[in-house]
């Protein structure tokens, strides 16, 4: 849905950054801005900066940025659109019916249009499923006993036997060919052009958060390869950010999130009453998964397959779970190999039961370790002491750390003196080393960076922070010197609106459709000025800012027009501009 320019301002300036982020973050007040934990990395100190004045966010650990609609988009992942509707209701603001605007179609976001080209799919595969075409489908549901009302709310479906159905469906819907190749629905190759991508498999539409479905898995019948097949990543589908189920399990008012492996895992669960289950989308645990989770609890437990390969995934997942601030547990399912089979077998009290008694992650990671070692073979126990002595290494916490080698000391018989000195020796020798080693130098040699971009975001703030000193130095600022494109953009965007009596940082955020511009142009609002104590000290410093934007103007001036002779008065004259400017001064006041 396309809104104009005046409308999409009136609802961010109807709906205070301050009020609308208090409701997903705690905030402390301090100064003219609001600090918190920021939502949308694993922040451990307060790094997440709303600005009242500015009406902006921003977060100096993980970039992230921008002004209400930002937030919005990035915390609830809807569109802009989306965004300025949630907002809009919230201050009680109406918006054109889309039937209203004769233009919508056309203006319309691709991703609104892959996301509806996702609804579409998953009613045409939805329907399929219940025609004598989907009756293989069908029957393998039912032989995995799913009642009909959860294959319904799972908006379970069949891809048909032929791999030109959804082509062929979405074509006379009106799609592009661009548009359907990049839904991730079909597949495409120079000889045979367009073909579904899922055929004969029973389809798992995949949901964000909030209910809109941006993927599908599928599951083929009878032998074909692979076994489970997943949408690729599209516009409207990560999936290291996105995790089956979760739009269900996030309101299921339990103190825990199961992670299971498997689509079937979920539902199973689900259907069982554990509507607390989710699961990964085909690949292993990611850090993105992790942040997403942390939204919604605290504790997750690891409910993956029993073998070998389930113990490795639970193995990689706890130190993933733990960075992001979440106690990971882990399900013994012995001796069945998955929750399907387990709740099939014992029944729903006797899970809840082995949920209750789920083993802490990581005295998990401990066990398994010892399984792996001889105890009676002093080598082998000594290799096995030094993994638990990396294992609790990876805890930053003192106390957490502390209680671990108290109870890891007692459970596996191990010195505890012994271990605590050497965990103590590993964590001083790990906090001593760099992160971060310099690249040797190569012999080949990069572009120079422009020297002046820190200055072109302090000359950006500052105007920013101080609208009236752009009348003292208006004269001495040229647009063209500012190299960065969207330093450009966002400077044009300031000084016309300082020109024009306005002042209004968030609602130029907006301006700039890009997400990655939108956190550029916030941190270009967010510099940290030079701490000055009087009007001179100020003077000075923005005339410094100044000539290095100029000096650095002139050198790329020079390089690139240097050799040419029609360009040489052009270049004597900036080069008198500039050392005339060495003489000037600022006033202020």
């Amino acid at each position: 849905m396309y809104y104009p320019e005046e409308l999409v301002e009136e609802v961010r300036s109807r709906n205070d950054i301050v009020d609308i982020i208090s409701g997903y973050v705690r905030l402390k007040r301090q100064g003219s801005n609001y600090v918190g934990l920021c939502p949308f990395h694993n922040d451990k100190s307060p790094s997440f900066y709303v600005s009242l004045p500015k009406q902006i966010y921003k977060c100096f650990a993980c970039g992230a940025g921008g002004n209400v609609f930002t937030f919005i988009k990035e915390y609830e992942n809807y569109t802009f659109p989306e965004a300025v509707k949630f907002l809009a209701d919230k201050a009680g603001i109406a918006l054109p019916e889309a039937s209203e605007d004769p233009g919508y179609k056309s203006r319309e976001s691709k991703k609104q249009k892959l996301l509806e080209i996702n609804k579409l799919a998953a009613t045409y595969y939805y329907k399929m499923l219940r025609s004598p075409s989907g009756e293989v489908g069908l029957k393998y549901l039912k032989g995995r006993e799913l009642s009909d009302e959860t294959m319904k709310s799972f908006g379970l479906g069949f891809a048909g036997i032929h791999n030109n159905e959804m082509v062929s469906y979405l074509k006379k819907e009106g799609y592009s060919d661009q548009l359907i190749q990049e839904s991730g629905l079909v597949s495409f190759e120079e000889k045979r052009g367009m073909y579904d991508k899922f055929w004969n498999r029973v389809m798992f539409p995949i949901m964000d958060i909030n209910h809109r479905v941006i993927g599908f898995g599928g599951r083929v019948m009878g032998d074909g390869k692979p076994k489970y097949l997943n949408s690729p990543e599209t516009p409207i589908f990560d999936k290291g950010r996105n995790l089956y189920a979760l739009n269900i399990a996030r309101t299921a008012k339990r103190d825990h999130i199961v992670l299971c492996e498997g689509y079937m895992d979920v539902i199973s669960m689900h259907q069982a009453g554990f509507t607390q289950a989710v699961a990964s989308l085909g690949t292993a645990l990611t850090s993105g998964q992790a942040s997403l989770l942390k939204r919604y609890t605290n504790q997750v437990i690891l409910s993956y397959d029993s073998d070998e390969a389930g113990v490795k995934a639970a193995l990689r997942a706890i130190p993933i779970l733990k960075a992001a601030g979440i106690s990971a547990k882990v399900l013994n399912l012995s001796p069945y190999k998955d929750p399907d089979e387990f709740i099939k077998a014992k029944g729903a009290e006797s899970f809840e039961e082995r949920l209750r008694n789920a083993e802490n992650g990581i005295f998990f990671q401990v066990r398994v370790s010892q399984e792996r070692h001889d105890m009676d073979d002093p080598d082998s126990r000594t290799e096995f002491q030094k993994e638990v002595v990396t294992i609790l290494c990876s805890l930053t916490d003192e106390l957490e750390r502390d209680n671990y080698i108290s109870a890891i000391s007692e459970r596996f018989a191990i010195n505890s003196t012994i271990l605590k000195t050497k965990v103590n020796e590993m964590s001083a020798k790990l906090a001593g080393q760099d992160p971060y080693v310099a690249p040797k130098e190569t012999t080949v040699r990069k572009k120079a960076e422009d020297p002046s971009l820190h200055e072109q975001r302090l000359l950006v703030t500052w105007l920013v922070d101080e609208p009236d000193i752009w009348v003292k130095i208006k004269r001495y600022v040229d647009i063209d010197d500012f190299s960065n494109p969207v330093y450009r953009k966002t400077a044009e965007y300031v000084i016309d609106d300082l020109e024009n009596g306005r002042w209004n940082p968030a609602a130029i955020i907006s301006r700039f459709e890009d997400e990655e511009e939108q956190k550029e142009v916030t941190s270009l609002f967010s510099t940290t000025l030079p701490e000055i104590n009087t009007t001179q000290e100020k003077q000075q410093a923005i005339k410094d800012i100044l000539y290095k934007i100029k000096e650095f103007s002139f050198e790329k001036y020079r390089e690139e027009n240097g050799t040419d002779i029609t360009k040489m008065q052009q270049l004597i004259e900036k080069k008198k501009q500039l050392e005339a400017f060495k003489k000037i001064t600022i006033l202020l006041n």
